[in-house]
C-alpha cells in the first residue's frame, strides 16, 4: 500500500512480539527497510508498505499522532478528527497532542453527542473509548475517561494535553472536538471521578466541573466514595461557586448541597500530601430532577398552596392483567410546570402497550390537565371500562374498544338500554355519557347517546367505540352490545350502480311525541366517496310518516350519480328516486314502514350529505267520518218519533209497589233543573246495528267495544220497594281549552252521545 503522511503525523506500526512473525517494510528505491516489530512512519509524503504476512490486520495495531500547536497561531473549528479512511481494518489509536501558551488553557467540546465519564480501566460498549491527559509539572495525570451519549459537553485543560480514541478494526472512528472546566448538563443521575482516579489526585492541582443545570430543577450532591490524603500543607477543600453568589467551601466529609437550583461551578483542590500513603481520590454523584416552579417562584411560598411546590406522583401500570387494553396519557392543559414522564422519560403524550408495564410520574399536573384515555380490542362482548390503576392521579376521561369483524362480517351495534339517539346539530346529546364510532380509517358513522330512536347500528368494517364520560367511576357500563352477524345485503338501486366499499345500516322507531332527526355518516362533512348507507324505518300502525330532507349537500360527479331512494318495506316501486341533477320533492308522505337509502358518487368537489326529519300522524278515516254524520241523522229521526209516541199521558202499572204518572209532578225539579232529560247511556250497537254489514266498520266498532255492553235499553218496570226511582245523572263532561282535531279516530269510531229530553206531556 502507499501511504501519505504530512508533517504534523506519526503513524506507527505495532506488532506483539509473542504473536506470528510478520515484517512491515518500507521501500524506499530499490532497498526495503524491514522491522519486525515496529514500524514508525513521519515526515513524508509518500511511504510504500509491504508486509510478509498475508493478514497484517490480524498482527498489527495502529497509532496515529497528531500535533496540534495553537501556541503562535490562534485554533478553532473541528481540528480534532479521526481519519475514518486510514487503516480501516487494523485496531487504531487515534491521539492528538494538544498546546498553547502556558498561561492558556485549550477546551474540547462534544455538543453533538456528549460525554459520559468512566473509570480509566473500563471500555465503552462500543469500543470507542476516549480518554483526556494533562500534563501537569509533576507528570501526566489522566483527567478522565470517557464514551459516547453522556452529559459531559466541554473539556477544558491548562497548557498542554492528549485527547485519546481507541477504536477497533473493521469499525469507522469519528470523532469531532472543537476547539475553544468540564461543563456538564445533568437531567438525571451523573456520576463523576477525579483524574487518575482510583490512584491519586496530583499534589497542589485543582480541578473544576462547570455544572448547567435546567430551569426549574434541583440538584443535589452526593459524595460515593474518597479517600482523604494526609496533608503536609493547607487541606483539601470542596468549593461551590455561583454568579452573584458568595463561594461556599467545604470539606469532603461536611454536608454537600441539596435540592439547590441553578448553574454552579464544583471546584476541588488538593494539598501537599505525604506520598508514601493513600492520596486524594474522589467519585461523586450529581443528582438533578424536577422541581416543578423555578427558584423565583419557590421563593414565595405564601402566594401558592404548598402542594403546588413539589407535587409528584409515582404510579406502576401494569396492563399485563387486562387482555387486549392500552392505555394512553396527554397532556392537554397549559400549565407550563405539569410534567408527565413513563420509565423517567419526559412526554406529552404517554402510550403503553397492551400486556405491558410502565412507571409513570406526574409532576405538577393537575388533574384536568390530564386526560386518560384506554383503548380495548375484542371480538365480541358488552362493552364496558374495566377498572384502572388507583394509583394514576387523573381521572379516566374516555374508552375506546377495536371491534374487528370477520370476513364478510357486520357488526351490530345494539344499545343495553334499548336505544340510541344521533348527536347532530337540532338533536344534541345532553348525557354524561356519549359514544363516538368510527371505522377503522377514522371516518365517523355517528355520536350517539342513549334513550333514542335508533335501535341497532350495523357496519360492514372494522370499528372503534369511544366513549366519553364525566365520571368512570360511577359509569362503567355496559356501553354497547356488540355482536357479528353475516354482511349486509346491499339492496338493488334502479337509478345508479356503485361499487359499494362500506354499508351502514340504521334501524330506526321514530317517536311519537317528537319529530325524529336523522343524518348521514360524517355529517356535515360528508359520506365516502362510493359508498352507501341507510335507514330502515318502522311506522307504528294508525300511523303514517311524513318525511323531510331538510339539508342536502350535493356534489359535483365526476363519476356516477348520488342517489337518495325511498321505498316502503315488501315493496318494489320507488316512491322516491332522486339524483343530484335532478329536481325533487323534498317532502313525502309515507303510509308504513319504509327504506330509506343514501348514495354517494366519485365526487369532483364538494361533498354528499343529508339530514331527514320524521314526524308521524294518526292516519285519517274516512269511513268513520261518512258513519258518523249518517248516525247523527239517525238519531235526530228517532227522537223525533218518540216525541209523537208520548203526547199523551199514560198511566204505568207496577206490581207489588206503588205507581206514578208523569202529570203528577212527584219530581221536586223542573226538567230543565234536574237534568232528567239525559240518557245515561245509549247502545250505538243497537242503534247502527244495521251498518255492521260492512267489515271495516264492524273491525273498527269491534275494537272500540271489547266488553259487555251494560247500557241497552230495556223497558222501565218501575221501582219495587215503594219509592220513587232515583235517575243517576251522568258527571258534566270536562271543560278544556285544547284543540282536537274533528277526524280524531277515537271520536270517528263512536257518534256524541244525544242528551234526549223525556216529555212529560200527555
Amino acid at each position: 500500500m502507499v501511504l501519505t503522511v504530512d508533517s504534523s503525523t506519526t503513524v506507527v506500526f505495532t506488532r506483539d512480539p509473542k504473536g506470528p512473525e510478520c515484517e512491515v517494510c518500507t521501500v524506499d528505491g530499490s532497498t526495503p527497510n524491514c522491522n519486525p516489530t515496529e514500524k514508525r512512519l513521519s515526515n513524508a509524503e509518500k511511504h510504500s508498505l509491504e508486509f510478509s504476512c498475508p493478514k497484517p490486520q490480524d498482527m498489527y495495531s495502529v497509532k496515529i499522532k497528531k500535533k496540534i500547536d495553537c501556541t503562535e497561531t490562534s485554533c478553532s473549528g473541528n481540528i480534532v478528527q479521526a481519519e475514518s479512511s486510514m487503516f480501516p481494518d487494523f485496531n487504531r489509536t487515534f491521539t492528538w497532542d494538544l498546546k498553547v501558551v502556558s498561561t492558556r488553557a485549550f477546551q474540547l467540546a462534544f455538543q453533538e453527542t456528549g460525554m459520559r465519564q468512566i473509570p480509566n480501566e473500563e471500555t465503552c460498549p462500543d469500543e470507542h473509548t476516549y480518554s483526556l491527559v494533562t500534563y501537569l509539572r509533576t507528570g501526566p495525570a489522566t483527567i478522565g475517561t470517557f464514551c459516547k451519549g453522556g452529559t459531559v459537553t466541554t473539556i477544558l485543560a491548562r497548557y498542554k494535553g492528549r485527547v485519546s480514541l481507541r477504536v477497533p478494526g473493521d469499525t469507522n472512528a469519528y470523532v469531532s472536538a472543537n476547539m475553544a472546566s468540564f461543563k456538564f448538563f445533568c437531567v438525571s443521575d451523573t456520576d463523576f471521578i477525579t483524574a487518575n482516579y482510583p490512584r491519586d489526585f496530583p499534589d497542589n492541582q485543582q480541578m473544576q466541573w462547570d455544572f448547567m443545570v435546567p430551569g426549574m430543577h434541583n440538584y443535589t450532591m452526593h459524595f460515593r466514595d474518597h479517600t482523604a490524603p494526609e496533608c503536609l500543607s493547607s487541606e483539601v477543600e470542596v468549593e461551590y461557586k455561583k454568579e452573584n453568589k458568595k463561594v461556599t467551601k467545604l470539606t469532603l466529609t461536611d454536608p454537600q448541597p441539596e435540592h439547590q437550583q441553578g448553574n454552579f461551578n464544583m471546584v476541588l483542590k488538593n494539598c501537599e500530601t505525604n506520598r508514601t500513603i493513600q492520596g486524594l481520590a474522589l467519585k461523586y454523584r450529581v443528582s438533578v430532577m424536577r422541581s416543578g416552579h423555578p427558584a423565583q417562584v419557590r421563593m414565595n411560598t405564601q402566594m401558592m398552596p404548598p402542594c403546588c411546590i413539589f407535587f409528584s406522583v409515582l404510579c406502576t401500570v401494569d396492563l399485563t392483567k387486562q387482555q387486549g387494553v392500552s392505555l394512553q396519557i396527554e397532556k392537554v392543559g397549559s400549565d407550563p410546570y405539569c410534567e408527565m414522564s413513563i420509565n423517567s422519560k419526559v412526554e406529552k403524550k404517554i402510550n403503553i402497550a397492551a400486556g405491558t408495564k410502565a412507571s409513570l410520574s406526574f409532576l405538577d399536573c393537575p388533574n384536568e390537565d390530564v386526560r386518560c384515555q384506554n383503548v380495548a380490542s375484542c371480538p365480541s362482548t358488552l362493552l364496558t371500562v374495566p377498572k384502572l390503576d388507583s394509583c394514576l392521579p387523573m381521572s379516566l376521561h374516555s374508552f375506546t374498544w377495536h371491534l374487528n369483524i370477520p370476513q364478510d362480517g357486520t357488526v351490530d351495534l345494539v344499545s343495553p338500554t334499548g336505544s340510541l339517539q344521533q348527536s347532530i346539530p337540532g338533536q344534541k346529546c345532553d348525557q354524561s355519557v356519549s359514544l363516538r364510532v368510527s371505522e377503522e380509517d377514522g371516518f365517523s358513522v355517528g355520536d350517539f347517546c342513549f334513550n333514542g330512536t335508533i335501535q341497532k347500528v350495523q357496519v360492514h368494517a372494522n370499528v372503534s367505540i369511544t366513549a366519553t364520560a364525566q365520571n368512570f367511576t360511577r359509569t362503567r357500563g355496559p356501553f354497547l352490545n356488540a355482536s357479528f352477524s353475516q354482511e349486509i345485503p346491499v339492496p338493488t338501486l334502479s337509478i345508479i350502480s356503485i361499487p359499494f366499499s362500506e354499508t351502514i345500516i340504521y334501524r330506526v322507531n321514530p317517536g311519537i311525541l317528537s319529530p325524529t332527526l336523522l343524518a348521514t355518516p360524517n355529517w356535515p362533512q360528508g359520506m365516502k366517496p362510493s359508498s352507501t348507507m341507510s335507514w330502515i324505518v318502522t311506522v307504528p300502525s294508525h300511523y303514517q310518516a311524513h318525511v323531510q330532507f331538510v339539508n342536502v349537500s350535493q356534489p359535483k360527479c365526476l363519476e356516477r350519480h348520488t342517489a337518495i331512494i325511498v321505498k316502503m318495506l315488501g315493496y318494489e316501486e320507488e316512491l322516491m328516486s332522486r339524483r343530484e341533477d335532478e329536481q325533487a320533492e323534498d317532502k313525502l308522505l309515507i303510509p308504513q314502514s319504509f327504506y330509506l337509502n343514501m348514495s354517494n358518487c366519485i365526487p369532483e368537489e364538494g361533498h354528499f350529505g343529508a339530514v331527514t326529519k320524521i314526524v308521524l300522524q294518526r292516519k285519517t278515516n274516512v269511513l268513520a267520518i261518512i258513519l258518523g254524520i249518517v248516525g247523527a241523522l239517525l238519531l235526530m229521526l228517532i227522537v223525533k218519533k218518540k216525541k209523537e209516541r208520548t203526547n199523551k199521558e199514560a198511566s204505568i202499572y207496577i206490581g207489588k209497589g206503588s205507581f206514578f204518572r208523569p202529570g203528577d209532578k212527584h219530581f221536586t225539579k223542573t226538567r230543565p233543573e234536574n237534568n232528567s232529560h239525559v240518557y245515561d247511556s245509549i247502545d250505538e250497537m243497537m242503534v247502527y246495528g244495521h251498518l255492521l254489514g260492512e267489515t271495516s266498520y264492524a273491525d273498527s266498532m269491534q275494537d272500540h267495544f271489547t266488553g259487555m255492553q251494560a247500557d241497552s235499553y230495556n223497558t222501565f218496570t218501575g221501582p219495587t220497594d215503594g219509592q220513587l226511582p232515583v235517575i243517576k245523572e251522568p258527571d258534566p263532561e270536562p271543560k278544556t281549552d285544547q284543540y282536537k282535531t274533528f277526524l280524531d279516530p277515537s271520536e270517528t269510531f263512536i257518534p256524541s252521545r244525544p242528551r234526549t229530553p223525556i216529555d212529560r206531556e200527555a
